[in-house]
């Protein structure tokens, strides 16, 4: 973006971060949500960059929630022990589009199981409400209900401890899945030092772990860039001719560098940022790191296209697009990125010695 395209959009996200932050009610929020959305599109269209856009809507989004919870703790009577907003998936990894549902959890720290169980149930009404407030304001309660609200994700610290462990001594598919979901944990709002406990255990738990490591590199595996031999893109027959940008093409990029990452003992959750910091660990070299988080960069571009094009005409946003209907320019681009996560899967089986 040119210093003119930037200069417009600086004052109207610093507009509408102060509205945010002076918000006194849910239904200021939910304006405030619809008004971050539309500024995404517009530095989309401006060629912001997906780095920029994703991580510009990110914080938006970031903002909201902490203000939402500020705004409900108050109607509550939460107890006077330490708590954290814990944000998970894409948002935990700074990297949400327009197509964002919601994945939070909330740690609270207790001195044992009993006191625990009695925090919990002081806890919940309030992460409901967050809930369901994040919900008008147009995130979607999460269908596998990973959210702060259901108590299997309003935990003591012990007891995400106590899962983390079990997720990763015990890999089976829920655990895996469990794992690529809330092993990338940010904290939000409140006492952001048990999110940094947690990270510590989990670094512990993980790095080196070749037996996990293994079995999480096998479920990624599952999912293949839609590339073949005889022609450029392969899609499924069901799908009309389109590739699902998200599930054989950015995901890929996500879970190998979290694999990576994981196994190095690396803080980072942002997909670019744990590419960038595994090749300092020696783990792939800086050359490879750059052109995968470009390579993962251009496909989140390509969503976003895809995503805005849905949103200006009104339809159902998603992650779908014909590789036939590009020009040639993009086409090239999507070819190359799928190429490059290609090539990270090829990475992930070498290392771990798996032939398929």
């Amino acid at each position: 973006m040119t210093d003119s395209e930037i200069l417009p959009h600086t004052g109207a996200i610093a507009a509408s971060s102060a509205r945010i932050a002076g918000a006194v009610d849910v239904a200021t929020l939910v304006a405030c949500a619809a008004e971050a959305r539309a500024l995404a599109v517009a530095l989309h269209q401006d060629e912001g960059g997906a780095a920029l856009v994703t991580g510009v809507l990110s914080r938006f989004n970031d903002a909201i929630v902490v203000r939402m919870l500020d705004l409900l703790a108050a109607r509550f009577r939460l107890p006077p022990t330490r708590w954290c907003w814990l944000g998970l998936g894409s948002e935990g990894r700074l990297e949400e589009t327009l197509t964002t549902d919601q994945d939070n959890g909330l740690v609270f720290s207790a001195s044992d199981d009993g006191e625990a169980r009695q925090l919990r149930e002081l806890f919940l009404p309030f992460a409901r409400a967050a809930n369901e407030a994040l919900a008008e304001s147009g995130f979607p309660l999460c269908d596998g209900e990973v959210m702060a609200g259901n108590p299997r994700w309003c935990l003591s610290l012990s007891e995400w401890l106590e899962n983390f462990s079990a997720w990763v001594r015990t890999p089976e598919p829920e655990a895996l899945l469990n794992a690529a979901i809330f092993f990338d944990f940010r904290p939000l709002a409140g006492a952001g030092e048990l999110a940094a406990e947690l990270r510590r255990a989990l670094s512990e738990l993980t790095r080196g772990n070749e037996i996990f490591l293994r079995m999480m590199t096998v479920n990624a595996l599952a999912s293949s860039p839609p590339l073949g031999r005889l022609r450029d893109f392969v899609t499924e027959a069901e799908s009309g001719g389109a590739i699902d940008l998200k599930k054989f093409g950015s995901r890929i990029f996500v879970d190998a560098a979290r694999i990576m990452a994981l196994g190095a003992g690396v803080a980072a959750t942002g997909t670019a940022q744990r590419l960038r910091a595994v090749a300092v660990e020696g783990i792939m070299t800086a050359a490879d790191a750059e052109a995968a988080a470009h390579a993962f960069h251009a496909l989140q571009n390509v969503r976003l296209t895809v995503q805005v094009a849905s949103c200006l005409d009104a339809g159902t946003v998603g992650n779908q697009i014909d590789p036939g209907r590009l020009n040639e320019f993009d086409r090239r681009v999507l070819l190359e990125a799928l190429r490059q996560a290609r090539a990270l899967q090829q990475r992930l089986k070498i290392r771990f010695h798996i032939e398929t």
